[in-house]
């Protein structure tokens, strides 16, 4: 932060001293330039990360079953369980106790949950739904390729996690 503010004062006065009356033709030309160099190197430069580095739990073959399948027909509830749902479904590894079964309960979830939500504009248009949706795609579409018994590779993985920290941000602002 430090350095972008010391980069900001230097482009700034740059800008400024660039602006000399005494050369009415050339002036204007030379300090627009300067100007747009100096926004341009403020906007390339790398800033610190808008999501912190995650990191993504190891896969596990133990989890404890779901009971509440299904929509309670309540945004922020069933916002919540669908993410809980999903945060299993991405830790589990390779021969896991009734992982199909619980893929299956989980695409139905998905597909009941998009299919309800997405008709009503103003839940639609929340950045906790359009972000849980991305992330239902990607689950559901790992499911559909590769089926309900193998899990999600790490790359895939790593990206979900980071989908579902930012809808718990979103679902904690009511947004």
């Amino acid at each position: 932060m430090v350095k972008r503010n010391i980069l900001l004062l230097a482009a700034l006065t740059a800008s400024t001293s660039a602006f000399t009356p005494l050369q009415t033709d050339t002036a204007r030309r030379n300090f627009l330039q300067t100007t747009a160099t100096a926004g341009a190197a403020l906007v390339l430069l790398p800033s610190a990360p808008a999501i912190a580095e995650l990191e993504v739990p190891p896969q596990s073959t133990e989890y404890t079953f779901p009971t509440d399948w299904g929509l309670t027909f309540k945004y922020e509830e069933d916002a919540a369980k669908v993410r809980k749902h999903m945060l299993i479904a991405t830790a589990l590894a390779k021969g896991a106790p009734d992982m199909e079964d619980f893929g299956k309960n989980l695409k139905k979830e998905m597909v009941d949950f998009v299919s309800y939500y997405r008709r009503f504009p103003k839940v639609a248009g929340k950045p906790s739904f359009s972000t849980l949706y991305t992330s239902i795609n990607v689950v559901a579409g790992h499911y559909t390729s590769y089926g309900y018994k193998y899990p999600l590779p790490e790359k895939r993985r790593k990206r979900l996690y980071q989908e579902y920290a930012e809808i718990e941000k979103s679902l904690k602002r009511g947004r």
